[in-house]
């Protein structure tokens, strides 16, 4: 905790959503218990929070208000429209302030997506926290808050400031991914409504719908089954089953085609928290695809690729380390980051690797990158391979002549990749945040347009030229010393709880640098929170990359529940011979 009370900075941004097209202040939240919550739409740790603060503000509703403030990392996501239909989608019914600029993100000292901001019923700032895994921890320190303030004369209850937007009637709502059906219909993902929907061929009319439509986990017939945001879709060999990424369940389900009937195929229903879970529990599975005799996961909220075996059952590690960033080499040693399209084909599985705006591939036990340059360079331009740009793609189609489609969601384009020459293209362009490309067997190529709430057939013509635009996200770097300094990562257990060492260390750190020639040392995996690293005066600027957890316990409880806390940052760094020779990083608690 502080050593002194600190004020909470003022609201202030480009506009509000779901409040009715009311500005809030500080001063019409006095009184409740306020957690602002800094995210971004691309974001799967930030997805995982929403959902993680469902329950809270069910149970807390008349003292706790929540406070989206949205700080976007891509150029898309600084569109106002955009960011309203992504409140939409994820289904986020809380106050949200377009916090275009930063302004909110700076004046909080935030340095990662997702962070969590409590403010007491007096305006104070008491806690900090980065990354997801909070919920238990969050909710005792709102149960300390509201004893605390109603002895006070403090706290106000009441309805909160939330003001639902109208509803929109459409066919599909925020689609997801495709696929083409053995008679020749379309299954898609209707993820807003949390739920399948069979069309015609043409992408025209509803066969059916399965699934209730309520945001659920129930498996059983057709209209008593439910889902949660689902989106891939891989129909098995048989032709009688469809695999179904349930996302935000973090579930495999499997459909029955003749009957319409959901099961659970694999997964607890809970996201995966730590090695000990591999092959348990999934992590937000976005897409998935049949590859060298099993389905491929597209594990996005762990940035790995995992398999399933539908005939074992069974389930593990396909490529990936839980790192997020961009390294090729043999799986699964090798670095991704939140992969959310998957498209197999002559040997090949492509990817679309969102958060590097990369298009990647393996083959023979390899993991390469055709197309993407790193976490935080994206942009729209055609070109060679090494060159060319991508913004934040979420789909892949594998063309019989060995040429790739992409989704280029944030670009709201259709993208072309041909191996041959190595060569980026835009097919089309214009559109609203396409999400999937399927190319049916008939050869006609359709677009999911999942911000239009539509299928659209690929506009036929001369594939065009785009010199485009490159971007990188500029968020404000933190000046340090050259030379040594001190990492330190700061984390105070929730209340109620200890740090966990039972199954050994509690604590973990892992450091990185791009480019990696800035850390002359320091680099690496250990246990202390403390880190002593030493940074090259030869590399005036860069990215520290830092993966923190803490795994904690109750206090005094006979059966004692466990938690794990962790965060992913990429911290932008210059180096300044005036500045300090501490970075401190809040995983839980506050900075004295």
């Amino acid at each position: 905790m502080m050593t002194a009370r600190v004020r909470a900075p003022e609201l202030r941004g480009r506009a509000w959503l779901n409040t009715g097209g009311k500005e809030l202040t500080l001063a019409d939240l006095r009184g409740r218990i306020c957690v602002l919550d800094f995210w971004t739409f691309c974001c799967i740790n930030c997805l995982h929070v929403l959902d993680e603060l469902r329950p809270l503000e069910e149970k807390y509703g008349d003292a706790l208000v929540i406070i989206g403030v949205h700080s976007p990392k891509f150029e898309h996501e600084r569109d106002p429209v955009a960011l309203a239909a992504a409140v939409e989608r994820y289904g986020v019914h809380h106050p949200v302030l377009d916090d275009a600029d930063m302004v909110m993100w700076q004046q909080y000292a935030a340095k990662a997506w997702p962070t969590l901001s409590v403010i007491d019923p007096e305006g104070y700032v008491v806690a900090s926290m980065a990354g997801e895994g909070h919920a238990e921890g969050l909710a005792r320190l709102v149960d300390e808050l509201i004893v605390t303030h109603e002895a006070k004369g403090t706290l106000r209850r009441g309805d909160g400031p939330y003001v639902a937007p109208p509803a929109d009637d459409t066919l599909l709502r925020f689609p997801g991914k495709a696929i083409e059906l053995p008679n020749g219909n379309l299954l898609v993902s209707d993820s807003a409504r949390h739920s399948l929907a069979e069309l015609t061929p043409d992408g025209t009319v509803l066969v059916r719908r399965i699934g209730s439509g309520a945001r659920g986990r129930a498996d059983g017939p057709a209209d008593q089954a439910s889902f949660s945001e689902p989106q891939g879709l891989c129909l098995l060999p048989d032709e009688q089953t469809v695999v179904v990424a349930d996302t935000v369940n973090h579930l495999l389900r499997g459909v029955d085609l003749e009957s319409g009937v959901v099961r659970t195929l694999v997964g607890t229903g809970s996201p995966w928290r730590s090695a000990e879970d591999d092959g348990i529990a999934l992590s937000s599975p976005w897409d998935v695809a049949w590859y060298d005799g099993r389905v491929i996961i597209a594990m996005a909220g762990i940035h790995q690729l995992w398999w399933f075996d539908p005939a074992e059952g069974s389930t593990g590690v396909y490529a990936g380390t839980t790192v997020e960033s961009l390294r090729d080499g043999p799986i699964p040693d090798v670095w991704m980051a939140q992969p959310s399209g998957l498209s197999a084909y002559g040997g090949k599985l492509w990817i679309a690797d969102s958060e590097t705006s990369a298009l990647r591939w393996i083959s023979n036990g390899e993991l390469h990158t055709a197309v993407g340059q790193g976490l935080f360079d994206f942009g729209h331009v055609d070109g060679v391979g090494e060159t060319a740009l991508l913004q934040h793609p979420l789909g892949v189609a594998a063309l019989p002549d060995g040429s790739v489609l992409v989704a280029d969601t944030y670009n709201g384009a259709v993208r072309r990749y041909d191996p041959a020459s190595d060569e980026v293209s835009t097919v089309d362009s214009g559109l609203a945040e396409p999400s999937d490309v399927l190319v049916t067997r008939s050869g006609d190529v359709l677009v999911v347009e999942s911000a239009a709430h539509r299928l659209v057939r690929l506009s036929p013509g001369a594939v065009q030229s785009v010199a485009g635009e490159r971007h990188r996200t500029e968020r404000p770097a933190s000046p340090l010393a050259p030379g040594e300094v001190t990492l330190e990562i700061v984390f105070t257990p929730a209340p109620g709880q200890k740090l966990d060492t039972t199954y050994g260390p509690s604590t973990r750190l892992v450091v990185s640098a791009a480019p990696a020639e800035l850390l002359v040392e320091g680099a690496g995996t250990g246990t202390d929170l403390s880190r002593r690293l030493v940074l090259n005066p030869a590399v005036p600027q860069g990215i520290l990359q830092v993966v923190a957890q803490a795994a904690t316990c109750d206090v005094d409880v006979e059966h004692a529940a466990c938690h794990l806390t962790r965060q992913d940052w990429g911290v932008p760094i210059v180096l300044d011979p005036s500045g300090p020779d501490r970075l401190p990083l809040i995983l839980r608690g506050l900075d004295a």
